[in-house]
Order: C-alpha cells, then sequence, then structure tokens
C-alpha cells in the first residue's frame, strides 16, 4: 500500500473513533473563520435583511452594521454563520418553536 493510502486509511480510523466519541476532544481542534460575509451568505439564501434576521434570531439593526462594514460578528457569530452557511435548513428547524 502506498504512503497516500496509509494515510487515507488512518484518517478513516480516526474520523470514526471521533464519530463514535471515543477519540481524545482535545487532539482536535475547531477553526472559526476570522471573517464572514454576511451579506453574501444572507444573498445566497436568497432572504432580505428583515428576512434573514428573524429566520437565525439577528438583531436586523446588527445585521445591517455587519452588511455595511460598521462592525463584525464576534468569534461567536462567526461560528453560528458558519454552522448557517453549511445547514441553513438544519438551524432552521431547530429554531422553529414546536
Amino acid at each position: 500500500m502506498t504512503k497516500a493510502g496509509e494515510r487515507l486509511i488512518e484518517s478513516a480510523k480516526e474520523a470514526l473513533a471521533f464519530a463514535r466519541g471515543e477519540a481524545d476532544e482535545n487532539a482536535y481542534r475547531i477553526h472559526v473563520p476570522g471573517d464572514v460575509d454576511v451579506k453574501a451568505l444572507r444573498k445566497k439564501l436568497k432572504l432580505s435583511q428583515a428576512d434573514f434576521a428573524a429566520r437565525y434570531g439577528f438583531g436586523l439593526a446588527r445585521l445591517k452594521d455587519w452588511e455595511q462594514g460598521r462592525s463584525r460578528p464576534d468569534s461567536a457569530m462567526r461560528a453560528y454563520l458558519l454552522v448557517i452557511a453549511r445547514e441553513p435548513d438544519a438551524v432552521k428547524r431547530a429554531l422553529e418553536v414546536a
């Protein structure tokens, strides 16, 4: 087997251990982007500012500040925006009133 093949198999084993909850969580780091283009994300989802803010729990004024560069989302908000970018429907379902 090639070195690349060995690395792929080892990576798959590590991913499986992580998914099962058997991996040492301290050995893994998360990456929160340094910046998020909130306007591009909102447009990708085809939502108005008001709809995006309401759907995901943002204040409309804060959303406008982010989009116009008057302020930036903090790291927790950037992480949340990353989740929205990757799984918008899951976030919407999680936030819906039952």
